[in-house]
């Protein structure tokens, strides 16, 4: 696998994070630079580069992103007003950290399409 990504370095706690949430599989933490009230990243502690590289065998830990989503929106206490999940693949998609993460994003109406035309 290529090099070491800022994701391994928070998993590995080489680098701070303000982590809000940890299992065996997943590690979730607010993003440096929010977008909105409420943004975390919810990542597979094995590291996935993008979604092109996922594989049947993914599908396990991929789910459990979901469920660990659910719960962290619980706990903000977004989930009933609602939330935006993203996961972003490859440059042109805006992918800029090659783990697969899913962005937690809320606390404020988001609109539709997600990006100005």
């Amino acid at each position: 696998m290529s090099d070491e990504t800022i994701f391994d370095k928070i998993i590995a706690r080489e680098i701070p994070a303000d982590i809000v949430y940890e299992d065996d599989r997943a590690l979730a933490f607010r993003d440096i630079n929010p977008t909105a009230p409420t943004h975390l990243l919810v990542i597979p502690k094995r590291r996935i580069a993008t979604v092109n590289d996922v594989t049947p065998e993914d599908e396990a830990d991929l789910g459990h992103l979901f469920v660990v989503a659910r719960e962290i929106a619980e706990r903000e206490g977004v989930a009933e007003d609602g939330y935006r999940l993203v996961v972003n693949c490859n440059a042109h998609g805006g992918q800029s950290v090659y783990h697969i993460h899913m962005h937690l994003i809320a606390g404020q109406a988001l609109g539709w399409p997600p990006f100005p035309r």
